[in-house]
């Protein structure tokens, strides 16, 4: 029996590159996804895929790539890997605490430099599993981390949560 996931979209309804929920929605069931629900404009799906969730996922990805004209990686976990995440936030509490859902494993050597880094605002980083684990002490809006950087250096992309966000969508998920 396919099991409940978290989808998440990378980089959506940021930088001219939108996706209404709605639509996504749509494109999910026409997948044969069933329980379908979205959280908040910025990529966040809710559903049981059918099948093997990577064989959705990229079905997903290419979905939307044929629809809107860019590539968007989707990363799925189960809402059991998102509450271990957060359990596990190497942070305890932090006021600006994301998680940043890794598309793979990255190598461990890389992944140590990466997150000994000063990226001169105070951010802390730590590797657990397939999740980069950032408090942005000072906001992320403040930061020089980009998306690219965590690319290059880790060897894999991802996509970053808020950890209310996280919790929000385990809760919904498991609702």
């Amino acid at each position: 029996m396919p099991a409940s996931r978290i989808v998440l979209i990378r980089a959506v309804n940021v930088g001219g590159a939108k996706l209404p929920m709605v639509r996504l929605r749509e494109i999910a069931t026409g997948l044969g996804a069933v329980d379908v629900s979205t959280y908040i404009a910025s990529g966040n799906l809710l559903c049981t895929p059918p099948g093997d969730p990577t064989e959705f996922d990229r079905a997903l990805e290419q979905a939307i790539s044929a629809e809107f004209g860019y590539f968007r990686e989707v990363i799925s976990r189960t809402p059991d890997e998102i509450a271990a995440a957060l359990a596990a936030f190497a942070f305890g509490d932090a006021a600006h605490g994301h998680l940043y859902f890794l598309t793979g494993t990255p190598n461990a050597a890389a992944a140590d430099e990466f997150c000994a880094r000063d990226f001169g605002n105070g951010e802390r980083l730590a590797l657990i599993g397939r999740d980069l684990h950032i408090d942005y002490r000072n906001g992320a809006g403040a930061t020089k981390l980009t998306p690219k950087m965590i690319e290059r250096a880790l060897g894999v992309t991802g996509t970053g949560r808020n950890l209310r966000t996280s919790s929000t969508l385990v809760e919904r998920a498991n609702a």
